[in-house]
């Protein structure tokens, strides 16, 4: 793993400019108009981070490596049968982005916009990976089209391409649109935008990861936006204990949504080097930073961001994204 401490001057310097700063350029995200930075990625890197740094492809296992390479492989033989067809160009894209390629997945969905401008799925997934690369205009872009698309639509399930322990998906088109589309907002620190997001994203949300989810997201956006009793009543709505039982992937936000429900704050347990620690991590940095702790807030989200092993994760972007917008919190 490679050894990652945030420089107090440039965290201080980039505090005093919005990571949603227009005119981004390719591959450089929306840290483009950023001073000090280079004009195009390092070999091998996927995106700048809003700190300033290259991030690398996240390291995974031999074992996972070779099955996500597999499971490539096979997507590319669906491809050279059917060239420009959608599913196979969504199954190769998401493929290459299991494999940590992030800016060969947005290649690939962009290929199949190019063939099928009318397919809500292609703007969909490239905006998620606009997301990770850290281009949130961009995606915002693709989700207000995909959003257009799927208007009097019937909703589908998106099959999983990593599934979980169940085998169940849990997660729709229409879900993953809304989702992603507030989370994009979410980062910009545009929490009202990302609130009108969340509301509809809980009208599709069926499965009840799918609600823990929008819940956990649309409460944070709230309480960001300080409209306390809106977030409230949000929580008072939940049943958790309901809905608990065939929580699937949500486990994380699950256990967010009782700190907030209790209102008591307490310290992060896990490893922040973990998928499911970034997460928890950050949405107790997050409690912190808007009841005031601003110390204790910086101090997670530092830790986070230090760990660099879960650089994709959601928690971590946002965690990122506060350290660059340090000057303003």
């Amino acid at each position: 793993m490679k050894t990652f401490l945030i420089p107090i001057l440039l965290v201080t310097a980039l505090g005093t400019v919005s990571c949603g700063q227009e005119g981004s350029r390719e591959g450089r995200g929306d840290t483009a108009a950023s001073p000090g930075l280079p004009a195009s990625l390092p070999p091998g890197a996927q995106a700048w981070s809003l700190l300033g740094e290259p991030l690398y492809p996240p390291e995974i296992s031999d074992d996972l490596r070779a099955t996500r390479q597999d499971q490539l492989e096979e997507a590319l033989q669906e491809l050279e049968v059917d060239p420009s067809g959608a599913d196979a160009l969504i199954w190769v894209g998401r493929r290459y982005a299991y494999l940590g390629d992030y800016q060969k997945a947005i290649e690939i969905f962009t290929r199949g916009i190019e063939a099928h401008p009318n397919d809500a799925r292609f703007y969909r997934h490239r905006g998620h990976r606009l997301i990770t690369v850290r281009r949130f205009d961009e995606a915002i872009a693709d989700f207000q089209r995909a959003a257009r698309l799927i208007e009097g639509t019937e909703d589908e399930v998106e099959p999983d391409g990593q599934p979980n322990a169940r085998g169940i998906p849990t997660s729709t088109l229409h879900f993953n649109i809304w989702y992603h589309y507030g989370l994009a907002h979410y980062l910009k620190g545009e929490f009202d935008q990302a609130i009108d997001k969340y509301q509809r994203c809980m009208a599709a949300s069926v499965h009840p990861d799918s609600k823990i989810a929008t819940a956990h997201w649309w409460y944070m956006s709230l309480r960001r936006a300080g409209r306390l009793e809106e977030a409230e009543s949000l929580i008072r709505g939940l049943d958790l204990d309901v809905l608990a039982p065939d929580v699937i992937e949500s486990g994380a936000y699950l256990e967010l949504l009782r700190l907030y429900a209790a209102g008591e704050g307490e310290e992060a347990r896990l490893d922040p080097g973990t998928l499911e620690g970034a997460t928890e991590g950050y949405g107790i940095g997050n409690w912190k930073l808007y009841n005031g702790d601003t110390v204790g807030a910086s101090g997670i989200f530092r830790s986070i961001v230090e760990a660099r092993d879960q650089w994709a994760a959601f928690g971590y972007i946002a965690a990122e994204a506060e350290l660059a917008r340090v000057g303003q919190i």
